[in-house]
């Protein structure tokens, strides 16, 4: 019962942001060693290790990832 509702859970939340315009992710990649702004659904697998979002604006990405503690503190500094 848990499995079907988490699965239907996060169906969606997938459909609901698929049909959102303008959403920003932070997703923390392995292979650049950044945590970087996107505009996709991030899929978690290879050098994507984490995500979190959606956020409905930039600034509000530039925000959450100042303060995730996994991402770089060089981060903060660079301008995307």
């Amino acid at each position: 019962m848990r499995r079907a509702v988490l699965t239907t859970v996060l169906m969606g939340m997938t459909a609901t942001a698929a049909w959102a315009d303008d959403l920003f992710w932070v997703v923390g990649n392995r292979a650049t060693n950044r945590c970087e702004i996107v505009t996709s659904n991030p899929v978690i697998i290879g050098d994507i290790w984490f995500a979190s979002g959606p956020f409905k604006s930039k600034d509000d990405a530039k925000l959450a990832r100042s303060t995730i503690n996994a991402c770089p503190n060089k981060d903060m500094t660079q301008e995307d």
